[in-house]
């Protein structure tokens, strides 16, 4: 079924397999499915396509709005991208579909952060 090998096509994505991962989600019959879009946007993203990636998230937002996770992963793409501002906005998202306690508003917090360090170091 599709959400199987939408779920093999992200376990491929995390262990750095992302054109695999990319040619697996082709094969989907319903590739339009919030889960499908985050994934396709972590393997380009990761493939170093931040734009494109961007551009897979804010489809997948439009379907599940309160999807976490593709959430946390537009934040990422937006530090990527400078736009603190946005991605703030993202971890704003976050807080108020899981609090500041689950797994995604910690991941996307500590992007920033670790940016804000890098962005304002005086060496």
């Amino acid at each position: 079924p599709d959400a199987d090998r939408a779920d093999y096509a992200y376990r491929l994505a995390k262990d750095g397999r992302y054109e695999e991962a990319l040619a697996l989600l082709d094969t989907l019959k319903d590739p339009n499915t919030a889960k499908a879009l985050n994934y396709r946007g972590y393997a380009t993203r990761k493939l170093g396509r931040t734009d494109e990636g961007i551009g897979y998230y804010l489809q997948s937002v439009k379907l599940d709005p309160q999807y976490a996770q593709v959430r946390e992963y537009l934040g990422e793409a937006y530090v990527i991208k400078a736009r603190l501002d946005l991605a703030q906005e993202k971890l704003q998202h976050i807080k108020s579909i899981c609090g500041s306690t689950c797994q995604e508003y910690h991941a996307l917090a500590e992007a920033i952060n670790d940016s804000s360090k890098t962005c304002h170091r005086t060496d």
